[in-house]
């Protein structure tokens, strides 16, 4: 069911999710019109889009070691359901897509559906995190269908230690994924690290230097407890200002370059370096008040906030007879239902889903 207008903010962030039935919005938000404003008046216009949740590695960060569940192929939403949920979006004033995963680039299709995306009125930007894997032999292909920049993930520089991280994962082919995408012009060129104590802590320094001669941004993002990973992140959180602190004792005192609007990432910069590092503090310093983003699911439901487990079944809306005007006046009820944040002070641990599955 959709949760019930009339609710509190404080219901609303603490509301169990929905389950998968469709039921048309209220009439009222059939009439509105313009960007969509949550209920704290946050415009929310970029959507993170699960395109599968299956990967190619098992980061020890992300998902179990044994026993992932995968969604069977008949839930997942199909090119041409994932395409009307995008046009819904742009509908309401969402201007940017961000494909994820698991790891997008599994999904069959990909270029087709980067090309319907960008040829979406109204989507401005097309962005992708991917682990590189398959970069190097797509690269060119996603730059010519319209995808705009993307983000690489890369924990460690150490191949070993990278394939440990990874469970199995091949450091030389995501190196040259990352200059096939620095070749073809995806720009800026963002790495992302989460960092784990007693895993890759010590290297944070190294991977730093890598924006020291390139015009890169290196993000160091703090490990969260979703699904299947929990246990391990609430061990092995390492602060941001930790890793600054062990940064300055290598390089001095880093310059503070900004904190861009809506961007998650508190922007520094090494002395003399041509790039820039970024911080994603979710756990200890968190930016729910600048969040502008929801998540659709491989599966079809819109995630409300990446650490809790609010959600909106769009596929039974799309194979239950949706009209386009069904479809935007859900989303823009769904963003008035966004919940503040995510409520880790309070020990609210969300359990239901893993981060394959939700797209980071």
């Amino acid at each position: 069911m959709i949760i019930p207008l009339n609710q509190t903010r404080a219901d609303v962030a603490t509301a169990p999710a929905p389950t998968a039935t469709y039921i048309p919005a209220p009439a009222e938000f059939y009439r509105q019109r313009g960007p969509a404003r949550d209920s704290f008046q946050r415009h929310i216009n970029y959507l993170r889009i699960s395109l599968t949740d299956r990967c190619n590695f098992r980061c020890l960060y992300c998902m179990p070691e044994h026993g992932a569940h995968f969604a069977p192929r008949d839930e997942l939403l199909t090119d041409a359901e994932l395409l009307r949920v995008v046009q819904a979006a742009a509908a309401v004033g969402f201007e940017k897509i961000r494909l994820t995963g698991g790891e997008p680039t599994l999904r069959r299709n990909i270029i087709e559906i980067v090309r319907g995306i960008a040829a979406t009125p109204g989507i401005r930007e097309i962005s992708m995190t991917t682990n590189g894997l398959r970069l190097a032999d797509t690269a060119q292909q996603l730059k010519d269908a319209g995808l705009t920049r993307v983000n690489i993930s890369i924990d460690s520089l150490d191949p070993a230690k990278f394939r440990s991280m990874t469970r199995g994962g091949d450091f030389a082919r995501v190196w040259a994924g990352i200059e096939a995408a620095e070749r073809v012009g995806f720009r800026p060129m963002k790495l992302n690290a989460v960092v784990v104590r007693g895993l890759n802590d010590d290297e944070v320094a190294d991977l730093a230097r890598l924006t020291l001669d390139q015009p890169w941004q290196l993000r160091f993002i703090e490990m969260m407890p979703l699904a299947g990973v929990g246990e391990l992140a609430e061990q092995s959180v390492v602060p941001t200002t930790e890793i600054i602190a062990k940064l300055e004792q290598v390089y001095g005192p880093l310059e503070f370059v900004g904190w861009f609007g809506s961007d998650p990432a508190r922007t520094y910069r090494l002395p003399g370096g041509q790039g820039t590092l970024g911080f994603i503090s979710s756990i200890t310093e968190p930016f729910c008040s600048t969040c502008n983003r929801m998540r659709l699911t491989a599966d079809g439901k819109l995630h409300l906030c990446l650490l809790r487990d609010n959600e909106l079944d769009l596929r039974s809306a799309l194979r239950g007879g949706a009209s386009d005007d069904d479809l935007a006046a859900l989303m823009r009820q769904a963003v008035w239902l966004k919940p503040w944040g995510h409520g880790l002070p309070d020990g609210i641990k969300p359990t239901l889903r893993g981060m394959s599955e939700l797209g980071g």
